[in-house]
């Protein structure tokens, strides 16, 4: 089936910080974003409900990884999905620096392009983009806000002083 027929469908999810959505086409997770979205259609396979139960495990600290979850990162550059694949490669609870990131895949000097690819991920928490920092150990960026990462990596035990917020 031509990949520009198919219809990208929403499941909005509740999640400790808010509404969450996961978009996806066919079977496949494309896209996490941090607001509420909902297909009025829904055909919601079994791949699409254990991705959704994956979830809810996560933010209930019963799970730790993604990787049974079938997820489409072709929209990146070959830099980016080099960048997101090694992000995969994080252990939950614990946290890495940019340049950390740049170095593991070969370009010591790409911090920033770690950035920018970084915020381009597509599927934030299965690719856990927020698990990376800067070097001086402060939180740098996030695609849903720098309060829901503090979360995130209060949730996996990474940040030990955990910060309320309200959203």
């Amino acid at each position: 089936m031509n990949q520009y027929l198919r219809q990208l469908l929403w499941f909005g999810i509740d999640s400790p910080f808010g509404p969450i959505s996961l978009g996806f086409i066919d079977d496949t997770l494309v896209e996490v974003i941090f607001d509420y979205r909902d297909s009025l259609i829904r055909k919601k396979t079994r791949s699409i409900d254990r991705a959704i139960q994956a979830f809810k495990r996560y933010f209930e600290g019963r799970r730790e990884f993604f990787n049974d979850i079938s997820i489409d990162i072709s929209c990146g550059s070959p830099f980016e999905k080099k960048v997101w694949l090694a992000l995969r490669r994080i252990p939950y609870g614990k946290t890495i620096s940019y340049a950390s990131i740049a170095e593991s895949i070969g370009h010591p000097k790409a911090a920033r392009a770690v950035g920018r690819a970084i915020g381009r991920n597509p599927v934030p928490i299965v690719i856990p983009c927020h698990r990376v920092i800067r070097s001086n150990g402060s939180l740098g960026g996030f695609s849903g806000g720098i309060d829901i990462k503090k979360k995130l990596l209060e949730l996996e035990g990474a940040i030990k002083n955990p910060v309320s917020i309200s959203l």
